[in-house]
Parts: C-alpha cells; sequence; structure tokens
C-alpha cells in the first residue's frame, strides 16, 4: 500500500487519494524499482488491453467505445478529458482506471479558491529545524482526477497544464520530475458557466483527446440498476490487471506499428482540412497531428495490426481533433461543435486505400 507522502497539503488542497490499487510509491521518477518495464510486442499489449477494458466494463455499463478511447489516451502518453453532465459515471471511471492499471490514484474538487500552491505544492518551515523543506502536493500522484477542471481560475489551471506538458514541477528553483507514468484525466460540466472559467484553445491542445459519455439506453439503464441490487451497499472496485511498469511497456509497443505515408498524408490532409474549413476560425494544431496518430496506431494494436489503416484514423479522429477547433461565434448558437466539423470531414476528405504496404513495398 502507497503511503502519501503529503497528507496534510493534499487534504488542503481538498484532494482524496484512493489507497486501495497503491503499488507504487508516488513521487519517484521513473518505473517501480531499478528495473525497466518489460519490452512487449504490439500483440502482447493487445491482449492486455482487452483484459483491462473486460475488467473495466465488469463496473463500468455500456460505454465500451468511451473506455476504449481512454486508454487509448494512456497508450498514447497522454491526458484525456471528460465533458459531461453530472452523475453519469466520470468519477468512477477514473477511480476504475487507476485500478485496473495499479496506478496510484489522487482526486482533486477544482474549486474557485485553490491556488497552485494547494496543487503543486509548497514550501513548508518547520519550526524544530529552522528549516523550509518541500511539501509535495496531489499532483505528485499517476493518476490524477482533475474534477471540474472549468471551476478553478486561469493560474491554477495553468500550473497543472504546466505539470502534464513538461510531467515536472518546478518550485524554489528546484525542478522535481512527477511520478511515471503519469496522467491527467480531467472533467468539466459543459452547461454551467456561471462562477466557471473555460479551458483557453491553448490549454485545450494539451489534451490528446475529449470525449463524452452520454446517458445510457434505457435497457443498459436498468442493468446497471440490477447490479447495484445484487452487490448492495458495496462499492464497486476492479481488479488489478497490469502494473505500471506493463503500462509503460503497452506504451512504448506503439512504437513497433508502422504509418504507412499514404495513410499518414491522409492524417495531414485531414487536419488541414480543418484549417481551411469555413466554420473553423482556427483549425488543429500540429500537436493535433500527432495526436491522431498516435491514437491511431493504439486503435491498430486493438485491432490486431502492427499497421495503421485509415479506418483506425477515423476512429479516433472526432475525439483528437474536435476540441482544438475554435469555430465562428454564431456557430454556438446553433450548437455546432468540432467534433460536427472533425465528422463532416471523415466524409469529404478522401480516403487512401486499404491496402497497405510494408517498408519492402510488399502489399499486406
Amino acid at each position: 500500500m502507497t503511503t502519501p507522502q503529503n497528507p496534510s497539503a493534499t487534504q488542503n488542497a481538498g484532494a482524496t487519494q484512493d489507497p486501495s490499487p497503491a503499488s507504487v510509491t508516488p513521487g519517484t521518477s521513473g518505473t517501480s524499482g531499478a528495473q525497466g518495464p518489460p519490452a512487449l510486442r504490439p500483440e502482447q499489449t493487445r491482449e492486455r488491453a482487452l483484459a483491462v477494458l473486460a475488467e473495466l466494463e465488469r463496473v463500468i455499463v455500456g460505454k465500451r467505445g468511451q473506455l476504449t478511447l481512454v486508454l487509448l489516451g494512456i497508450l498514447a502518453d497522454g491526458h484525456v478529458l471528460l465533458e459531461d453532465l453530472p452523475g453519469l459515471g466520470k468519477t468512477l471511471l477514473a477511480r476504475s482506471f487507476a485500478h485496473t492499471l495499479g496506478l496510484h490514484f489522487t482526486r482533486v474538487q477544482f474549486t474557485p479558491d485553490l491556488l497552485p500552491q494547494d496543487l503543486t505544492g509548497a514550501s513548508i518551515y518547520h519550526q524544530k529545524t529552522g528549516e523550509f523543506a518541500f511539501r509535495e502536493g496531489p499532483v505528485f500522484t499517476q493518476l490524477l482526477l482533475a474534477d471540474e477542471i472549468n471551476r478553478t481560475p486561469p493560474k491554477t489551471q495553468a500550473a497543472l497544464l504546466e505539470a502534464m506538458e513538461e510531467r515536472q514541477v518546478s518550485a524554489d528553483g528546484v525542478t522535481r520530475a512527477l511520478p511515471s507514468p503519469f496522467v491527467v484525466l480531467a472533467t468539466e460540466n459543459p452547461i454551467e458557466y456561471e462562477g466557471t472559467y473555460p479551458l483557453p484553445e491553448a490549454q485545450l491542445d494539451r489534451f490528446v483527446l475529449r470525449t463524452r459519455l452520454g446517458y445510457l439506453t434505457a435497457e443498459l439503464e436498468a442493468d446497471m440498476v440490477r447490479r447495484r441490487l445484487d452487490r448492495g451497499a458495496q462499492r464497486p472496485v476492479p481488479n488489478q490487471v497490469v502494473e505500471p511498469a506493463e503500462l509503460l511497456a503497452m506504451s512504448a509497443s506503439l512504437e513497433q506499428v508502422e504509418v504507412h505515408d499514404d495513410v499518414l498524408a491522409y492524417v495531414v490532409a485531414l487536419v488541414q482540412a480543418t484549417r481551411e474549413h469555413p466554420k473553423a476560425q482556427v483549425g488543429a494544431s500540429p500537436r493535433g497531428t500527432l495526436a491522431v496518430t498516435q491514437l491511431a496506431r493504439g486503435a491498430a494494436v486493438l485491432a490486431g495490426r502492427d499497421y495503421v489503416t485509415p479506418e483506425d484514423v477515423q476512429q479516433v479522429a472526432v475525439a483528437a481533433l474536435g476540441h482544438r477547433l475554435v469555430l465562428r461565434p454564431e456557430l454556438w448558437v446553433r450548437r455546432v461543435s468540432g467534433e460536427d466539423v472533425v465528422a463532416e470531414l471523415l466524409g469529404r476528405v478522401p480516403t487512401p486505400s486499404t491496402r497497405v504496404f510494408d517498408r519492402t513495398g510488399a502489399a499486406r
């Protein structure tokens, strides 16, 4: 069991830590112990990823597509934004991923009075020693649930997003590495605007993808309630499936997945089309191109291939690009979203042949 290194700071920041899935002590850089992650082949990554999804579905009903996207985001070494209404299972999803992946979990409720040092940590004066010592904040974890990230001022948002990008925290002239793996699952409520601070486009760009959970069908909602009645008051807790070091190896195995020039050109054409679309003021960034490519490699692995097809790109493009677009203001009234624009482009941008050639030129 992991022992939180800064219980008082965490408490002050309104953070909660999950003691049960802890297998790695936060605040340590790299993998647990001196051993590096075991090398995995894509087929081994697929086997483990499917086992993770199966275990998650034992707890979360009817969300296979969303669970797959979040897992792809984690395998792509990115951070995920969950945007949806309250009560749809965002916290359960984040906590369940921490359990199945064996990651130390911390949840921070973002509030208007949350300060950057409440999140990253601060130097505390010790009267006995007469010295200052740095007390790590809740960001020193492996899976951080940033709950309602748009309820905290931009200064605190920026502190988190800097940690997400740099994987480190700098304070008092000292740079401290965050644990590895380090994943942020941030949530925001799309319908409440009073007292909120919407994330700027530049900060939204830091998330590898955005997805929404949505409501269950009547049949699935009844199934969810039936499961609750059958298990009683006990909270659903999935089993751990992989170790943190295995998760790193799973991410590394994506580098073995080939991306043919035609498929890469398709990704670039798709992103460039977002910049030329009449509904968009600003299109997707080159970071979006990288995100689509890496997410598509993960989708290829889950499909049992070591090469990317246009279908893999289409599977992830909406989630990877939609939140990066800045649409014309008048479209807000018509409830047109970036996801709508990307979905439209998927039907317009010519799709290359699904025949894929390896590096020797042979068809596969």
